[in-house]
C-alpha cells in the first residue's frame, strides 16, 4: 500500500530524520519525501499502512501532515 502525505517539512536534516523515523517505526518497503515538490510529498510504501498512523507519528515529531488528495 502506498500512503501519500503533504507535510511541511523543509530542511534537508528534518526530511531526513523523519524518513529515518518513519521507516524505524512502520514495516516500510519505501519512504521519501520530495523537499523540492510545492506539497513537500512523503510517500509511505509498506503491506499495511494505516495512514491516521503516519500522520499522528509525523505531526508527533512537530510537523504538519495529512493526506494528499
Amino acid at each position: 500500500m502506498i500512503g501519500i502525505f503533504k507535510t511541511n517539512i523543509v530542511t534537508l536534516q528534518d526530511k531526513n530524520r523523519v524518513i529515518d523515523a518513519v521507516a524505524g517505526r512502520f514495516a516500510t518497503t519505501t519512504c521519501t519525501l520530495d523537499l523540492e515538490d510545492c506539497d513537500k510529498v512523503l510517500r509511505v510504501v509498506c503491506q499495511q499502512l494505516e495512514e491516521d498512523h503516519v500522520i499522528s507519528f509525523v505531526c508527533s515529531l512537530g510537523f504538519q501532515c495529512s493526506v494528499l488528495d
